[in-house]
């Protein structure tokens, strides 16, 4: 009868597990933003608590929330602006540069593999042509969409309306000690991990700028803050940023010695900060195996695309934890995060 229940549970766990996940599939613009503002609303949960010491109303408080969210946003968009009249008012002779090389990577693609490709079409204009202005609108319009539905989440995971412990309590984790335990855990680790990767990330995208000023490579407030971005990728954030820069460095700079040092030093800069100093401030308890790593960004962000690229080392941290919470559980967690453990 037992290996008869045990067969039942683990069929059904192989029809539920890929329903499961076409549902994260086909219902990504609700969980991605869901997911996004939980993130967001952990962020800020210590205010809260501090305000609501302070007798502070909980409408107030979020109001206070609200605009130190909007105040980030803005500043990012004035960052972005700074960066845009940095390209346009450039009098760089990068663009000449450009278009020479182009002129002999279409020669070459040409006499070496017959590609034919137009002289006169520009890859940027392409974007505002008619065939193309569509899906630049749609993009806009699913990304103001999702921006939006964050908001509204982020202001029901601050006004308690959905309560995570309250939802693990009566869900995953049945005893209270153990979902009290298992929230705090999940809380503090994931403030610890959007802080040091905000503070690293910040970091980054201000000594890649340095470096291009220093190299005397054009647009460095531009490159800063792309390092930035995209540093929040895990391990694959970095690869992208110092190969798209040492591509750019390479048409804008002669290949001498000067490329080679600066294609070095933002290289040192990557490794620094992400390879070295993030690993020290995260913590031997917050470690995950590469391999883990590496599984969870191939799977996150085939279901999500970059936004699961983003969230999948939170995601990942967040099960671990519910994973260690069961004995029978337990060797998944140690497989996670490389270390033994041993089962009680």
């Amino acid at each position: 009868m037992l290996d008869q229940r045990r067969t039942t549970n683990i069929l059904l766990l192989i029809i539920v597990i890929p329903l499961v996940f076409y549902l994260l599939k086909i219902l990504s613009f609700i969980f991605i933003p869901l997911i996004f503002s939980m993130f967001i609303a952990l962020l800020f949960l210590p205010l809260m608590r501090y305000l609501g010491r302070r007798k502070v109303p909980k409408f107030v408080s979020i109001i206070i929330v609200l605009l130190l969210v909007k105040g980030g946003v803005m500043l990012g968009i004035e960052l972005i602006q700074l960066s845009s009249k940095e390209i346009l008012a450039s009098q760089s002779d990068f663009f000449p540069k450009a278009e020479e090389k182009l002129a002999d990577l279409r020669l070459y693609l040409t006499d070496s593999f017959g590609i034919e490709i137009e002289q006169d079409t520009n890859v940027i204009a392409q974007l505002f042509q008619k065939d193309n202005l569509g899906s630049t609108i749609g993009f806009l319009n699913s990304f103001l969409t999702g921006l939006l539905m964050t908001i509204f989440f982020v202001v029901l995971w601050l006004a308690e309306s959905i309560n995570v412990h309250n939802l693990l309590n009566n869900t995953l984790l049945k005893q209270k000690h153990t979902s009290i335990k298992a929230f705090m855990k999940i809380e503090k680790d994931l403030i610890k991990f959007i802080k040091v990767k905000f503070l690293v990330s910040a970091l980054t995208g201000l000594f890649t700028g340095l470096m291009c000023v220093f190299f005397d490579v054009s647009f460095p407030i531009f490159w800063g803050l792309f390092a930035f971005a995209i540093n929040f990728v895990q391990m694959v954030g970095s690869f992208i940023s110092v190969i798209l820069l040492s591509i750019f460095a390479f048409v804008e700079l002669d290949p001498t010695s000067t490329l080679f040092f600066f294609i070095l030093c933002i290289t040192m800069v990557q490794v620094t900060f992400g390879a070295i100093l993030e690993p020290i401030f995260m913590g031997k308890s917050f470690s995950i195996n590469i391999i883990a790593v590496l599984v969870m960004l191939m799977f996150w962000g085939f279901l999500w695309g970059i936004p699961g690229l983003i969230m999948a080392i939170p995601i990942t941290v967040f099960i671990k934890i519910i994973l260690e919470q069961f004995p029978n559980t337990r060797v998944i967690a140690s497989l996670l995060s490389g270390n033994q453990t041993t089962l009680d």
